[in-house]
């Protein structure tokens, strides 16, 4: 796990190793030296940065000469088991240049304090009030917290300096806060006439604030100055440049391509755009909105992903749109919105940087996210054609290699036909009479290539959930996959569909990755085997496209996924289930690998984080106003929320400043959405049983007390197994175990894992239970056991320790310690019953098989240190045909011999194949 070099101290994550760095003075000063010290020209040496990173040097690296020493290494580690010093960048020259020092919003603001001889959480009077009105502000509406300051207790007793919402409002409105809202009025000409033989017209608000402002605010923000990048690199996992790999946008191609049509230093801020309609109003009213979210690319996309992060910034409310007339409106609007990019993008601007140095950046419009329906509105296009490519509306299903759209000669075709011309390709290409697109202008961008892959509704509710599911239901009957279903073994996070898939109502995200958790195995032997081959490629496809981080393996895989498919679709019309496959969505797969080798992985732009911005930024809005004029209260309202957000993350980047002229000890601020490190204190606190000097290793972590202490564990100390072990471990021991010995029994242990390449960056916790059966109690209803499965280390491990070689599956019956009696051994053991070697694959599910094993006819047991224990797995049972009513009840585990080990879980268990 990531160290730091200086004092010694381990952190779970590369983020908590930064925080650390940045928060203890002494390592922060060596750091410091290091770099300072550093010859630029030789970045690939062991010591040059804490935590094994290195930078792979270029000999042709045009390095900013005006700041030769303090040019920021941007180099993150990766605890990559495969991977023993790092990731590997090679910078693009001639991009991201400081020109000179200057001051963040944080560091001004500071130095204005500081002048004007104000506390911190000024307006407000101290620590405590501040955070009371952060708790106000986030949590109650204007209402509630009116009558909770004119409550006697609240005025009696804390002596607030306001007593009711209206004072307590202004001190908030003294907040500095992000950039103004302005209001434009557009008169929207429609196609009804009055009584006077006239078109009827109506205004509309269009709600917005400066683009250009906003990305300032986004690139200077301190907060994000760790996971912020100002040039592009190459990233390799190798020191020879072998090995590429893709994860961020700077990884990948189109901001080093981009690079290269601007001036020597230029810093580009890819904008990332995302819209939707949403509705405001619930059960009855039809009030709507359709917000605008601005984020750029230079932020990592972790950071991006947390909606607590604000890494994403609401820059419009634009009307309603869905007619020809409203298609241009929506174009009208968004060209009023983003039409200082236009100057901005040709000429570039200064703006400070979080590193508190001055760049000319200039932001581009580089991607946008949108669902199939919003991409073809923002394309110009009809939603019976591809918005990025000019395939046929009657080709989609086949496997084409279709030109893609071209901005210039769309523009053409567009103003020819609003000149009164007719050209063919206006139909040709499914193009709508939208005559001034707002992507006409916006200049080094390429609207058609922006549009990203949408995970959500294109994979888990598209190709999934609304075909291939349906399908495979129609091939076996809604009956006997819901009893499939119900004989899915438990597995801890699984979603267990105990009512089976029929019942469900009302879907979400969750509910379909879920599904697609088990689908595989499930089907195996109901459908035909060229059913499973199809099914299978999908799944392939799903989760080859999640993939955090990507090779030229991986995208080779996904492409063969989505070829597998489409060489096995056919049997899906000899069985009468389809007789064409031209789906829009299904397309839309073609170009997954191209977006993803010019943007970065897929997970960086799913649209799940507009629709929880939407709750955050517009719902919750919309519920604070009294519904009447609620446009303008809206963006008072979320001016005051991003007010209050900023000074909470203006006083963590005081605790975090050596200079920060502020007392830790007299001010604690706790913020539940900032980050920490995965392992908590009670974690640490907790008995670690098993601390491997192998930085890759799993830690094991066991409960500070037993959950049942001094049991007597029949089945266990009558094994052989328990007695094997002592002979093993225990050679000097003379006793043997019998019903009067106790054990301490735990529960469940936890088994935390160092981030898997490509799958997570930061550590992953599983858990691995051995629980009896409760029996019901009165109104408590009874709870059944649950001895999980698990990967059993059995044998020496080769150098990939993501595969599966000397591995084995074990159900894990007991956890537990061993009596003082047996002599002192600290480490914890498990009670497991073994299953066979895996077997070769399935031909059809590619899923491995394995049985349980037995020994003299009873099953093969063993006693095994915890620290054995690589992670949980889960096995589905052959069902065959039609599944066994006894695999129904939930105790498939104990019903089946059989089984199929489920590569699906999750995506490292994938990842290990």
């Amino acid at each position: 796990m990531p160290h730091c070099t200086f004092c010694g101290k381990v952190t779970t994550t590369a983020g908590g190793l930064k925080r650390h760095i940045v928060g203890h003075p002494e390592c922060r000063r060596e750091w410091i030296s290091i770099i300072e010290d550093t010859d630029v020209e030789n970045l690939d040496a062991p010591d040059t940065a804490p935590g094994d990173v290195h930078m792979r040097s270029s000999p042709d690296v045009d390095h900013n000469p005006t700041v030769r020493k303090n040019r920021r290494v941007t180099v993150e580690e990766v605890n990559d088991v495969d991977a023993t010093s790092g990731r590997y960048f090679e910078s693009q020259p001639g991009a991201g240049w400081a020109q000179h020092q200057g001051e963040t919003v944080f560091e001004r603001y500071r130095k204005e304090q500081r002048e004007e001889g104000e506390e911190p959480w000024a307006p407000f009077e101290n620590a405590e009030e501040w955070s009371l009105a952060q708790w106000l502000v986030k949590n109650l509406g204007q209402t509630q917290t009116d009558e909770y300051l004119k409550l006697p207790i609240t005025q009696n007793r804390s002596k607030l300096p306001f007593h009711n919402n209206r004072s307590f409002l202004q001190r908030v409105d003294e907040l500095p806060h992000g950039p103004a809202w302005s209001c434009n009025m557009v008169t929207v000409r429609g196609n009804r006439e009055d009584e006077n033989g006239e078109l009827l017209e109506e205004e509309v608000e269009l709600w917005s604030r400066d683009p250009v402002e906003c990305v300032k605010e986004l690139i200077g923000n301190p907060s994000f100055k760790a996971d912020m990048a100002y040039n592009p690199a190459r990233a390799f996992s190798d020191p020879a440049g072998e090995h590429r790999v893709i994860d961020e946008m700077w990884t990948a191609d189109w901001w080093a391509e981009k690079q290269k049509a601007l001036p020597d230093g230029a810093t580009i801020a890819p904008i990332i755009l995302a819209s939707d309609k949403t509705s405001l109003s619930q059960f009855r009213g039809d009030k709507t909105s359709w917000p605008v979210y601005m984020s750029i690319g230079n932020i990592a996309k972790a950071k991006r992903r947390q909606a607590s992060a604000r890494a994403s910034k609401l820059d419009c409310f634009t009307p309603d749109a869905r007619s020809l007339a409203g298609h241009r409106l929506f174009h009208h609007c968004m060209g009023l919105l983003l039409h200082p990019l236009i100057a901005a993008g040709n000429n570039g601007v200064d703006m400070v940087c979080a590193d508190s140095w001055i760049r000319r950046v200039y932001p581009i419009l580089a991607a946008y996210v949108a669902d199939f329906p919003e991409q073809c509105l923002v394309s110009c296009c009809k939603e019976n054609r591809c918005p990025k490519c000019v395939v046929g509306a009657k080709e989609r299903g086949e496997v084409l290699d279709s030109v893609m759209r071209d901005p210039e000669s769309t523009k053409i075709i567009l103003e020819r036909r609003k000149n009164g011309q007719h050209p063919p390709e206006f139909e040709e290409n499914g193009l709508r009479a939208i005559y001034k697109p707002f992507w006409a202008d916006m200049p080094h961008s390429d609207i058609f290539l922006a549009f990203t892959p949408d995970l959500l509704h294109q994979i888990h509710k598209g190709v999934f959930k609304d075909h291939l599911v349906k399908w495979c239901v129609e091939i076996i009957g809604e009956e006997e996959m819901d009893a499939r279903f119900k004989a899915i073994p438990d597995y801890p996070g699984l979603r267990h569909f105990k009512k089976g898939i029929s019942t469900v109502k009302q879907w979400t995200g969750s509910e379909h990755k879920e599904m697609q958790r088990v689908f595989i195995g499930l089907l195996a032997g109901a459908v035909p085997s060229r059913v499973l081959v199809v099914a299978r490629s999908i799944l392939d496809f799903s989760y080859y496209a999640q993939l955090q981080i990507h090779t030229a393996e991986s995208l080779e895989a996904l492409q063969a996924a989505l070829a597998g498919f489409h060489a096995n679709k056919d049997v899906l019309k000899e069985l009468a289930i389809r007789d064409h496959f031209n789906i829009p969505k299904l397309h839309q797969l073609t170009h997954y690998a191209r977006s993803i080798s010019l943007f970065g992985a897929a997970d960086g732009f799913n649209t799940e984080l507009p629709e929880r911005l939407h709750i955050d930024f517009a719902k919750e809005a919309y519920r604070a106003s009294n519904k009447r004029d609620y446009e303008q209260q809206m963006v008072l309202w979320l001016q005051r929320q991003e007010a209050v957000f900023s000074r909470g993350r203006y006083l963590d980047w005081l605790l975090q400043e050596p200079a920060g002229g502020m007392d830790s000890r007299s001010h604690s601020i706790s913020d539940s959405d900032s980050e920490s490190d995965s392992t908590s204190e009670e974690s640490e606190a907790a008995i670690t049983r098993a601390t491997p000097a192998n930085k890759f290793a799993a830690t094991h972590i066991l409960a500070k007390t037993p959950s049942h202490p001094h049991q007597s564990v029949q089945n266990l100390v009558h094994a052989h197994a328990l007695q094997s072990f002592l002979d093993t471990n225990l050679p000097d021991n003379t006793l043997i175990p019998g019903d009067h010995d106790r054990f301490d029994i735990y529960c469940q242990v936890v088994v935390v894992t160092p981030p898997a390449f490509q799958v997570s960056e930061v550590p992953m916790c599983r858990r691995v239970r051995a629980t009896p059966e409760k029996l019901a109690s009165g109104r408590k209803p009874g709870i059944p056991a649950r001895f999980d499965m698990a990967l059993i280390s059995v044998g020496p491990r080769t150098s990939h320790l993501r595969t599966l070689d000397g591995l084995r599956v074990g159900q894990v019956r007991a956890i537990f310690t061993l009596p003082r009696q047996f002599g002192e051994y600290p480490r914890a053991l498990a009670y497991v019953e073994l299953f066979t070697p895996f077997r070769a694959r399935d031909p059809s599910s590619r899923m491995r098989q394995v049985s349980r094993s037995t020994r003299q006819l009873r099953r093969n047991a063993a006693v095994i240190h915890v620290d054995d224990i690589v992670r949980p797995c889960h096995l589905i049972p052959k069902m065959g045909e039609s599944v066994a009513p006894r695999l129904i009840g939930g105790n498939a585990y104990e019903a089946a011999n059989d089984f199929y080990l489920n590569d699906f879980i999750d995506v490292e268990m994938f990842s290990r194949r």
